[in-house]
């Protein structure tokens, strides 16, 4: 009886050890999957921060594209103000630039 207790415990924590390694095996996979799925729209999804211009010591104007939109914040420390935000238009390629160089990011003149 003794014997059988002793044998008994390395194989409980063998069985534990598989079931664990089996268990984190299918969440790497099904990880995996819901990436593969949601790729392109998760690159979507994720606000890229296109420019940051320092106003004060913690005031800043930063843009941020975001699904396919570009916003104009205002950023202080207490607060996140939404000053414009734009559909930008596709450039074809090849096209001359304005005489006044690159046009302002949010079609204001």
């Amino acid at each position: 009886m003794l014997g059988s207790e002793s044998n008994s415990l390395p194989m409980q924590l063998a069985a534990t050890a598989a079931a664990l390694i089996v268990v984190l095996v299918l969440a790497w996979v099904i990880l995996k999957l819901v990436r593969r799925l949601h790729g392109g729209a998760g690159d979507l999804s994720t606000p890229q921060v296109l420019h940051s211009v320092s106003l004060g010591p913690r005031e800043r104007l930063v843009s941020v594209r975001h699904r396919g939109r570009e916003y104009l914040l205002g950023v202080t420390p207490s607060a996140i103000n939404l000053i414009d935000a734009h559909v930008p238009s596709p450039v074809p390629p090849g096209t001359p630039a304005p005489p006044g160089g690159i046009p302002p990011p949010y079609g204001r003149p």
